[in-house]
């Protein structure tokens, strides 16, 4: 321990260390932006001290699944996140980050669901870093590269395969970004934009992750009828390149799949054993994004988050809609675009069964900017700790909060993060244990979840019983040089 006195001492409370093991009664003491000691601190005194008796301390959690780019710039208190205990958000999934891309035109879905034209502004990852650095939000952010933006800055056309020269502007892109700080690389083969990529063009930009340790994430080509297939594509690409992969969201949708985890995960298994390969899933039985016939199915629930041409509409069903414009459901989509929804395609017993798999990372993939949002944006992990560890039992307090701390730093290889140790960031949660649960719900999805009683990020307290205390601490974590 330092010699320097503490700057914050968080005492009396039970905690739970983020590496899976037993929960201990100690104190915590924080030093400038470190925990410099854990034990019994009864000699110690500091400036700040938080009485945690009754109350879980763990890391703070890291949500390696978000669509946050934007929300670090427009709304930095970064209130979904922070209410929920979440102290590190990853960005840049699913192929779609906000650089770097300087669009001329409204950028195509699914890229609008970060914003429109003027937040595509930055030519250069170097650029938005350094807007975050100077701008620093309330929490931190691991920002990787998506292979839709990408494909949108180097292309002119994206519905086809790329030439070997728009690879080479890709790679050069993807380089600089690496370069900046930029921890990995993500693809979102599902979509429009980067659906035409074969795994020849994956390859060849992933490639460049594995002499710098980067991170290849992927929405997978497809997550329904030929989602093995998927996995064996995505296995294939990543040991091709040489690089740890990630499954984005990892689920079995549409109706004729459902059960079919059982053999995503022996897949998974089978592979874990040959190369580095992680998943997370987000704990709901409904995905959400921009809105594609695709995904509809007219016996199942679809739910409008947004849409340009009616706005009024978001909240509600698509069946109500299409009955109240007297038109079929396929009509009244194309109507509605450009446009976002809820979709209620999945089993709940595949979540549990992918959420309980032991490697599993939680992630919320929340879509910020969507004007009637997946309740997941503001409640996935205390919905875990609350519904799924403490009401279900599908694992242990202690494993919960690994599977949200110290699992996803060692996945995207952020150092001295998810763990309460001596020489750590202090990035640290106090929640109740007996009360944490998620309140938002698809009826009111912007409700924040109950139970989170304290948030320090950096060293700084970010969150109290008040709410936000407008502290700026959040870092971005760069890729290690």
């Amino acid at each position: 321990m330092t010699n320097m006195l503490p700057d914050l001492i968080i005492r009396h409370g039970t905690v739970i260390d983020g590496t899976g093991a037993q929960r201990m009664s100690v104190d915590v003491a924080v030093t400038g932006d470190r925990i410099t000691a854990i034990g019994d601190l009864a000699h110690l005194s500091a400036p700040q001290e938080i009485d945690a008796t009754g109350r879980i301390v763990a890391p703070g959690f890291i949500d390696v699944h978000t669509h946050d780019d934007r929300l670090l710039l427009s709304h930095p208190a970064m209130t979904p996140k922070l209410s929920q205990g979440v102290t590190t958000v990853v960005t840049g999934n699913c192929g779609i980050s906000l650089a770097p891309l300087k669009a001329t035109d409204r950028p195509p879905p699914p890229l609008d669901l970060l914003g429109d034209r003027p937040w595509y502004r930055f030519a250069t990852f170097a650029e938005y870093i350094a807007e975050l650095e100077s701008h620093p939000p309330a929490i931190n952010t691991a920002p990787m590269v998506g292979h839709s933006t990408l494909r949108v800055a180097a292309m002119a056309d994206v519905r086809q395969p790329a030439s070997p020269a728009e690879i080479e502007t890709m790679r050069s892109l993807l380089q600089e970004a690496l370069d900046a700080g930029a921890i990995g690389f993500s693809t979102g083969l599902f979509y429009p934009t980067n659906k035409p990529a074969p795994k020849e063009e994956v390859i060849a930009l992933a490639a460049l992750l594995a002499p710098v340790g980067g991170i290849y994430t992927t929405h997978m080509r497809d997550e329904a009828d030929d989602v093995e297939k998927s996995l064996d594509e995505t296995f294939a690409t990543a040991q091709a390149a040489g690089v740890p992969v990630v499954i984005s969201h990892h689920k079995c949708s549409g109706r004729a799949n459902w059960g079919r985890s059982v053999q995503t995960l022996q897949k998974i298994d089978q592979a874990r054993s040959r190369q580095l390969v992680g998943l997370d899933v987000y704990p709901y039985a409904a995905s959400s994004t921009v809105l594609m016939p695709e995904l509809m199915d007219d016996q199942l629930r679809t739910r409008i988050t947004w849409s340009e041409a009616a706005p009024e509409m978001a909240g509600q069903d698509l069946s109500a809609i299409a009955a109240q414009w007297g038109c079929s459901q396929t009509e009244a989509a194309a109507r509605l675009q450009p446009a976002g929804a809820v979709y209620f395609q999945m089993d709940e017993a595949d979540v549990q069964r992918i959420l309980a798999y032991p490697h599993t990372m939680v992630g919320s993939d929340g879509l910020p900017h969507d004007r009637f949002p997946h309740p997941r944006l503001w409640g996935a992990f205390p919905r875990v700790l609350g519904h799924y560890a403490r009401d279900l039992g599908l694992f242990s307090l202690e494993e919960a909060v690994h599977r949200m701390t110290g699992l996803s730093a060692a996945q995207f290889r952020l150092r001295d993060r998810g763990v309460l140790q001596p020489g750590a960031f202090a990035d640290i949660t106090v929640f109740d244990a007996d009360t944490i649960l998620d309140q938002a719900s698809f009826e009111e999805p912007t409700r924040p979840a109950s139970g989170i009683e304290y948030v320090v990020v950096n060293g700084a307290i970010a969150w109290n019983a008040r709410g936000t205390t407008d502290s700026r601490t959040g870092r971005v974590l760069k890729r290690p040089a």
